[in-house]
Formats: structure tokens, C-alpha cells, sequence
């Protein structure tokens, strides 16, 4: 009966062992695929060589203007989400995808462009959602 303890306890001291290892992995991520935060995502999209003298106008661009701007979402209608988020008074996000949905919690919090042109700010407290497509 002794030796059926230690076998269990040597199983037991296994499995531990094995569920921390699978958990460390899931928390640093696949070794594969490098993580990138959605911030640098929708930067690097912005990025453009310098010797390219054409700077890209994004499709929709997103300027938090109050402390915290409430949950804004922005997605490719019929596909993924790109943004689904709470915002910091200074932060900006840009977008180049040819279509785009938006939606705003509050659209007296934020500052948005479409295509390079302001668009008129909504009332504090007030929700918005609308569609951006890129010029032809």
C-alpha cells in the first residue's frame, strides 16, 4: 500500500508540473507567431518609406479628446474586428482598410477623420455608428 501512494503522489506532482508548463506557454504566447499590440498594428499600417513622398490618408482616423472616450469599435463590415475598446485622452488610431464600420459610445468624446477631412463631433453621451469608405 505504500508504494501505490508515492506512484500516486510522483502522478499527482507529474500533472502539476505539466498544467503549469501549458499554462506559462498560453501566457507568453506561440514562440511562432510574435505578438503585436493593436496599437502598433494600426501604426505600422501608417508607416511609410521615406522616400516615398506620397503620404497614405487613412480611411478613418480616431482621436480620444476627452480623458476616457467609452468603448470604440471599428471593424471591416462582414469581417474582423479591429478595435473593440475603451480609449486615453492623446491617443489616436488610423485605419486604411477600404470599408469600415464605426461605432461610437459617446461621440462627444472623440475627434474623428474620414478620408482626411473632419467629420462633425456628435453631442456628449451621444451614440454613433456609421460606415467609411476610402475614396475610388
Amino acid at each position: 500500500m505504500g508504494l501505490a501512494r508515492v506512484a500516486l503522489a510522483v502522478l499527482a506532482a507529474g500533472a502539476v508540473v505539466t498544467l503549469l508548463v501549458i499554462g506559462g506557454r498560453a501566457l507568453l504566447g506561440s514562440p511562432d507567431t510574435p505578438a503585436q499590440p493593436e496599437r502598433e498594428r494600426a501604426s505600422a499600417a501608417a508607416t511609410t518609406p521615406a522616400a516615398d513622398v506620397t503620404e497614405r490618408v487613412p480611411t478613418v482616423r480616431v482621436e480620444c479628446v476627452a480623458e476616457t472616450c467609452p468603448i470604440v469599435t471599428v471593424r471591416v463590415p462582414g469581417g474582423d474586428v479591429l478595435q473593440y475598446r475603451e480609449m486615453s485622452r492623446g491617443e489616436d488610431v488610423s485605419y486604411f482598410e477600404p470599408e469600415l464600420d464605426v461605432v461610437l459610445s459617446d461621440a462627444g468624446t472623440v475627434r474623428v477623420t474620414e478620408n482626411g477631412e473632419p467629420r462633425e463631433q456628435g453631442d456628449q453621451g451621444e451614440r454613433e455608428a456609421f460606415t467609411v469608405r476610402a475614396p475610388d
